[in-house]
């Protein structure tokens, strides 16, 4: 699931695309009227072309960059918590083996293991 951050900072990436890729294709509207020769009409489109390819790269780049930010803030949240005193949950941590509380090894899910 998306937090919202990250929904609105993708939101506003893509309008600012939307209005990347209209600008784009305002400036070929005006580049074609002022073009005399049909190279110069298909230049104007190329140009186009490459704006509208540059804008959706940048969308792209953004979006992950608003996914990596989200990443971050959750690696820094979690590995907060074992820097200040080592908590596990709600109980403090201790490196006592599973074999000593769980003499089959492994974790005991609160079932009983069955061979």
């Amino acid at each position: 699931m998306h937090s919202v951050k990250e929904k609105a900072s993708n939101a506003a990436s893509a309008a600012k695309e939307h209005v990347d890729i209209f600008k784009a294709k305002t400036e070929e509207k005006a580049e074609k009227a002022e073009a005399r020769t049909k190279e110069e009409k298909d230049i104007a489109e190329e140009r186009r072309k490459a704006k509208e390819a540059e804008a959706k790269m940048e969308l792209h780049e953004s979006k992950a960059g608003h996914a990596g930010e989200k990443l971050e803030g959750k690696h820094a949240h979690h590995h907060m918590g074992h820097a200040i005193g080592g908590l596990h949950g709600s109980a403090p941590y201790t490196a006592i083996p599973d074999t000593a509380t769980n003499p089959l090894g492994g974790h005991h899910h609160g079932h009983p293991k069955t061979f």
